[in-house]
C-alpha cells in the first residue's frame, strides 16, 4: 500500500503538471485566434472568454491522456535512473505487479475522461454551437473595434471607429464613425446617385444600428455626416452636409442549428443507429480507451538503461500517441463515410495498440532494441 501511493501521487502530480503546461499552451494558440477573428470584424470580442470557456473539454480529450502517459515515462525514468526502481525490483516488486498498480492509477483518469468525453465535451459543443448562432443575428456595428478599420461586406465596406459606448435604450453607440462604401456595397442610393466605380466615404460624430418596426431591416444612423463622393486624386468630387443618414446593413443570415455529432447527448447517440452516430459513439467510449492502453505501452516503455537518461524516451512515446490518435480519427471518419463497417469501427485501433503494449510487457528486450533505435 505505502508503495501504491507513492507511486500514485507521483505518477498524477506530474500528469497535473504537463496537463497545466499543454492546456496553456493550447489555449494561448486558440486565443490568439479567436482575436485575430475579433480584430477582423468576424467574432464579437465579449464572447472571447466564453468560446475558450466551452472549448476546454476539447483540449482536455487531447491533453489529459498524453499527459498521463509522459507522467508515467518521467516518473518510472527518474525511478530507473536513481535506481530507485532497481531497489524496488529486487525487494519483490515485479514487473506484472508494478504494472497492475499502475492500471490502479489509471482509473482516476479513466473516470475523468469518461466524465469529459460523455457528458462535458458534448455540452461544450452545444453552448459553441449557441453562440455562432448568435454571431450570425449581429451587425458590423456589434461587431467593430474601437480604433481598428475593419472591412465588411465582402470588402464592400469599411468601417473604423474612434471611440464605442453603450447607452440604455439606445443600445452600442459609436463616436467619430468613418465609412467607406463602393459602388457594389449594396447601397442603392449610391449607385443611383455615383454611377460610377468612384467610393463614397462618410464621416460621422455618431452612429448605432436601427431596425425598422415594419419590415425588420436594420440600418446604420449616421448623425452629423460629411459625405464625399468622387475619384482618389480627383478634383472632380462633391462634399454634402447631412443631420441624419442611414446605410442600409445586410440581413441577418437565417442560421440554422447543425445539429453536428459532437453537440448531440451520449444518451441519443446509443440509441441511434446512423452511421454518423455510431462513429462518435465509439470514438467518446476511445477516448477513455485510451487511458488503459497507453498505461500498458507507457510501462514497458518506462524501463531505461542507467546512462540513457529520463527523457530519451519521450520523442518514441509522443510519436506513438500521435499515431494512435491519427488512426482513432481516420478511423471515426471512415465509420461515418460508410466506408468502414460499425462493427469493426474504432475497436481495431485498440487492439493493435494493446497487442503492441503486450508485447512490450512479455518481450521486452525486442522492445527496448526498437525504441533505442526510433530515439536515436
Amino acid at each position: 500500500m505505502i508503495i501504491f501511493r507513492y507511486l500514485n501521487q507521483q505518477i498524477l502530480q506530474v500528469t497535473v503538471a504537463v496537463s497545466l503546461i499543454l492546456l496553456i499552451v493550447g489555449l494561448i494558440s486558440r486565443f490568439i485566434q479567436y482575436l485575430g477573428q475579433a480584430v477582423s470584424g468576424e467574432l464579437a470580442s465579449d464572447v472571447l472568454l466564453l468560446l475558450m470557456f466551452y472549448r476546454l473539454p476539447d483540449f482536455l480529450l487531447v491533453i489529459v491522456p498524453l499527459a498521463f502517459l509522459l507522467g508515467i515515462l518521467l516518473v518510472y525514468g527518474r525511478m530507473h535512473e536513481d535506481n530507485e526502481m532497481v531497489v524496488l525490483l529486487n525487494s519483490g516488486l515485479s514487473q506484472s505487479r508494478l504494472l497492475g498498480l499502475t492500471f490502479i492509477t489509471s482509473i482516476f483518469i479513466f473516470v475523468l475522461m469518461g466524465i469529459i468525453s460523455l457528458s462535458l465535451a458534448p455540452w461544450g459543443a452545444r453552448h459553441t454551437e449557441q453562440i455562432s448562432q448568435s454571431q450570425e443575428q449581429l451587425t458590423e456595428l456589434d461587431l467593430i473595434v474601437a480604433g481598428q478599420f475593419q472591412s465588411f461586406g465582402d470588402g464592400t465596406r469599411v468601417t473604423y471607429t474612434e471611440r464605442t459606448n453603450f447607452e440604455e435604450g439606445v443600445g452600442r453607440r459609436l463616436e467619430n464613425v468613418f465609412v467607406a462604401l463602393n459602388r457594389d456595397s449594396g447601397d442603392e442610393e449610391l449607385e443611383q446617385s455615383n454611377p460610377r466605380t468612384a467610393p463614397r466615404v462618410v464621416f460621422a460624430e455618431f452612429a448605432r444600428p436601427i431596425i425598422d418596426d415594419v419590415t425588420g431591416t436594420r440600418f446604420m444612423q449616421m448623425e452629423n455626416v460629411y459625405q464625399y463622393d468622387g475619384e482618389p486624386g480627383l478634383a472632380d468630387f462633391s462634399v454634402a452636409q447631412i443631420d441624419v443618414q442611414s446605410v442600409l446593413l445586410p440581413e441577418p443570415t437565417n442560421f440554422q442549428p447543425t445539429l453536428e455529432e459532437e453537440s448531440l447527448k451520449t444518451s441519443t447517440l446509443f440509441g441511434s443507429s446512423a452511421q454518423e452516430h455510431q462513429a462518435e459513439l465509439q470514438w467518446r467510449l476511445s477516448i477513455m480507451l485510451l487511458v488503459p492502453v497507453l498505461t500498458l505501452i507507457a510501462v514497458p516503455l518506462s524501463r531505461v538503461e542507467p546512462r540513457q537518461g529520463r527523457y530519451g524516451r519521450l520523442i518514441p512515446a509522443v510519436m506513438l500517441y500521435a499515431s494512435y490518435f491519427f488512426l482513432l480519427q481516420f478511423a471515426r471518419d471512415a465509420v461515418a463515410d460508410g466506408t468502414l463497417s460499425a462493427k469493426i469501427g474504432l475497436w481495431w485501433v485498440h487492439l493493435l495498440y494493446g497487442t503492441i503494449g503486450i508485447a512490450a510487457h512479455y518481450f521486452p528486450t525486442i522492445w527496448q532494441r526498437r525504441t533505442r533505435e526510433s530515439s536515436s
